[in-house]
């Protein structure tokens, strides 16, 4: 058996190349990225705050520590902190997207990162290092079998984020490259996440960040402590992919080929819509076919076509997608969101109500929408939107997107994410004085000393 093993796993190969890299010597371009992410991040974090979930994710953890959950006067573990401000940033579905993942790197790293190097070494360099490898690391492995995740039912966030996380707290921590090969081995019995949340609109989907968060820590510190895990935890014949894709074949090169030198981070998009990423050109599309004056009631039919990848999450079971069970449901249904993108001009933190999901024109408008396959749709590697309406006198209007705004091709500008933190701040209770204050702590966090105690209420 022991003969069939490689001389050199992909792990090894990785860990390599990450052990090796200098802090201080990211690209430009890459260190900017890190920076919009830990505005981004933190605001989502404080938007989020009061809400339900959080509120419960918080009175889940009974591992008082020293650490900074965002926004709240309570410190917890670092993989407490890790873990609640983790399921924040990603529970409003507003954190930033990879287009060829799809995953949400952000929610995950950013708080691991922040957690570990607050408690264990609170060097700014070394978490910039930290974040821009996890954000690297979870990005580069949903490239390896590309949709393959989330066929077989399970979300690739939660499942690569626990190794993007385990890779980030290693780098941040100063582990060598045999400690970030045992933890991403450790890691790999850590990850999970189902996406049945999509059947009623459950909570799950939510926690998925954070958990990955938090056993990315816990992953690094056993690592760093001597724990073993298996060198060929990717490829191998029980490995990550094999569990969570059901294949062991893949291009282990669009992980490790280039990594280090070419930095897919660069790419990450920021969301313009609280909701599912490939819903978001749909909804541009709505708004722009209402700003040409039409109607929802001059609509008889609308059809869109779409990719056949993403018809299980956010089209099926298509009358539950018309129709959204409550608030959380909706952010996943492109028939209410684009519905509501065009009856109100927008969808904001306020379209997922209780309230806003029981408006009538919406729901009217939503119901007329269904959705045709389109063998030609590029999916993952861009998200594009469609709308062809067919009005009450017979005529047909129609509008595409042909990229996600917000990403590579259309990138959000600084005063963009800095735009999104103050409203999000001011969403989750934050006055002014106290979210310039965030900003210029984190205009300067990764040239000094991790200190989030200001980030408390």
């Amino acid at each position: 058996m022991s003969a069939e093993l490689p001389k050199t796993s992909v792990a090894e190969a990785l860990a390599a190349k990450i052990a090796a890299l200098q802090p201080g010597a990211l690209p430009a371009a890459t260190t900017r990225k890190c920076e919009d992410l830990l505005i981004d991040v933190v605001g989502l974090c404080v938007t989020a705050r009061k809400e339900d979930y959080v509120r419960s994710a918080f009175a889940g953890c009974d591992d008082d520590g020293s650490c900074t959950a965002i926004g709240h006067a309570r410190t917890l573990t670092a993989a407490g902190a890790a873990f609640v401000n983790g399921t924040a940033a990603h529970g409003e579905d507003f954190d930033d997207t990879f287009e060829g993942g799809p995953v949400h790197a952000g929610a995950v790293i950013v708080p691991a990162v922040l957690a570990a190097c607050e408690r264990h070494n609170p060097d700014g360099r070394m978490a910039l290092t930290g974040i821009a490898v996890g954000v690297e690391v979870l990005c580069r492995l949903s490239l390896v079998v590309p949709k393959a995740v989330h066929k077989a039912g399970f979300h690739p966030t939660a499942v690569f984020g626990a190794m993007g996380a385990a890779a980030g707290v290693g780098a941040a921590l100063g582990l060598n490259a045999r400690q970030i090969v045992d933890a991403l081995g450790i890691a790999g019995s850590m990850a999970g996440g189902i996406i049945e949340y999509l059947a009623e609109g459950a909570w799950t989907k939510r926690l998925h960040a954070g958990w990955a968060a938090q056993s990315g820590i816990r992953a690094a510190l056993l690592a760093r402590g001597g724990f073993v895990g298996p060198r060929t935890v990717f490829e191998g014949v029980h490995g990550l992919f094999h569990g969570f894709a059901h294949t062991t074949r893949g291009d282990y090169d669009a992980l490790i080929g280039d990594f280090g030198t070419r930095w897919v981070t660069d790419t990450l998009a920021f969301k313009p819509y609280p909701c599912g990423t490939m819903a978001q050109p749909y909804i541009d599309c709505a708004r722009r076919l209402a700003a040409r004056g039409i109607k929802a009631e001059d609509i008889s039919e609308i059809a869109c076509e779409v990719a056949e990848g993403t018809v299980h999450r956010l089209w099926e079971p298509l009358a539950d997608k018309q129709r959204p069970r409550n608030g959380y449901a909706a952010k996943f249904a492109v028939p209410y969101l684009l519905a509501a993108g065009f009856v109100h001009g927008n969808v904001g933190l306020g379209a997922f109500t209780e309230k806003a999901v029981s408006d009538s024109r919406v729901l009217a408008l939503a119901a007329k929408v269904k959705y045709v396959i389109d063998p030609d749709n590029p999916y993952p590697n861009n998200y594009t939107g469609h709308i062809r309406a067919k009005l009450n006198d017979g005529s047909v209007v129609e509008d595409r997107q042909p990229y996600l705004r917000g990403g590579a091709q259309e990138p959000l500008a600084r005063q963009d994410v800095i735009d999104k933190f103050r409203l999000n701040a001011q969403h989750g209770g934050w006055g002014t004085a106290q979210a310039d204050a965030a900003l210029k702590l984190m205009g300067t966090l990764y040239n000094g000393r991790i200190d989030l105690s200001s980030l408390r209420d």
